[in-house]
């Protein structure tokens, strides 16, 4: 690493200073100090051309959200699904499974700190959309505010929820003459998320959405206010600003999976950006992320769907004998993980009805008892399940 600004191979970028650091004691280290966004860009034709080919993608995407025939149901499991994903990068072992049981309080035996770190994302989410729709800027606070939720309870509690830090940071190591990578020193992190807040505002220049994105997530990750949840909250702001912006109706873009499948390149690209200004290199990267991403999540509803249609159809033909299934399968679509007493407050109809509904469903093999006990039991819409955890595998 050299002092001073780092440059790439494109041309002079910006991407920070180093500056040295005394502690009391007699070890020196050097933490980054990262420039003001945006950066000098040049987007290349082969650049441009995943932008395109992205922007395209979000377009199909937003396009779904419109033509769903229930996007709540739809965006309920995939914001789960991407909670689990987010916080499985920062090392819990909870599954989608265990979170959908946790909201019916029937989750014997998953570690409790780890449903409640995922549950406090999606807590942590939903807080920002209301926020942003209710007409409250994009702004340090409203971020201090998400990380205050998503620090509330669990492992996160005791690292200052909703306060930037006051001391300093690192990442890997033991310490930060040893560390991977150093954050700016606990003084300057005010002044530079006071720059990031300008620059999703458009200041001193607009930026076009998507690269406004991929540009702010790097520069949350690099300033690491906070000194805990540093990443799911800098995760939540790529789609944040895409919702913000516009470019989304509805939070349905998540890249957590992406980035779990390409942990190493990710720390790289992000890496390249602070010591070579490597700003075009993670774009690209950004760009086809959010373009698989984008296009997975409409295959997701796409499935989704016909599933739901086709067993409909079976309810139907069962005629008679399926009873009042077709009033319960719905309910299923919403949650796959559902006790007798969850659907019969759910849909109003008394607990013998949906008794026999449940098992009519059980008959024609679209739902199963997935506890074995004969009290407390809880029916699982296995092949609805199926495809929303593609992915979940814990780490």
């Amino acid at each position: 690493m050299n002092k001073g600004r780092a440059n790439s191979r494109h041309g002079n970028k910006a991407a920070g200073t180093w500056v040295t650091v005394s502690t009391a004691g007699p070890e020196r280290f050097r933490a980054f100090v990262p420039a003001p966004l945006p950066p000098r860009l040049g987007p290349s034709p082969e650049l441009s051309r995943r932008l395109d080919g992205a922007l395209l993608a979000l377009g199909r995407l937003d396009g779904i959200s419109a033509f769903l025939p229930d996007p709540d149901v739809f965006l309920y499991t995939y914001v789960r699904k991407e909670a689990v994903l987010s916080s499985q990068i920062e090392g819990t072992q909870s599954s989608l499974s265990d979170l959908l049981l946790s909201e019916i309080d029937e989750a014997p035996g998953v570690p409790v700190d780890d449903v409640t770190e995922v549950s406090n994302y999606v807590a942590a989410l939903n807080h920002g959309l209301e926020r942003l729709r209710g007409g409250f800027p994009f702004s340090s606070r409203l971020l201090q505010e998400m990380h205050a939720i998503l620090l509330r309870s669990g492992r996160g509690a005791m690292k200052q929820p909703g306060e930037f830090r006051r001391s300093q940071n690192w990442i890997g190591g033991s310490r930060p003459g040893n560390a991977v990578f150093v954050p700016p020193p606990p003084e300057r992190v005010e002044e530079l998320m006071t720059a990031l807040e300008r620059f999703l505002h458009g200041e001193p220049v607009e930026t076009p959405p998507l690269v406004k994105a991929g540009l702010a997530h790097v520069q949350f990750e690099t300033i690491h206010p906070f000194l805990d949840g540093n990443g799911r909250i800098g995760r939540l702001l790529i789609g944040l600003v895409l919702v913000h912006e516009g470019v989304l109706r509805e939070p349905l873009l998540y890249l957590s999976l992406y980035l779990k499948q390409h942990r190493s390149l990710y720390y790289d690209l992000l890496t390249g950006v602070r010591n070579e200004g490597g700003w075009e290199e993670w774009l690209a990267f950004f760009a086809d992320g959010v373009r698989e991403t984008a296009e997975g999540a409409v295959e997701t509803a796409r499935r989704l769907s016909d599933l739901f249609q086709r067993d409909m159809e079976r309810v139907h033909a069962a005629g008679r004998s399926a009873g009042s299934a077709a009033r319960i399968l719905p309910l299923f679509r919403e949650r796959p993980l559902r006790t007798i007493g969850g659907l019969s407050d759910a849909s109003g109809l008394p607990v013998p009805t949906v008794t026999r509904a449940v098992a009519a469903l059980e008959r024609l093999g679209v739902v199963r008892e997935a506890t074995g006990r004969k009290r407390g039991r809880v029916f699982s819409y296995d092949a609805c399940l199926e495809i929303l955890t593609e992915g979940t595998e814990p780490l």
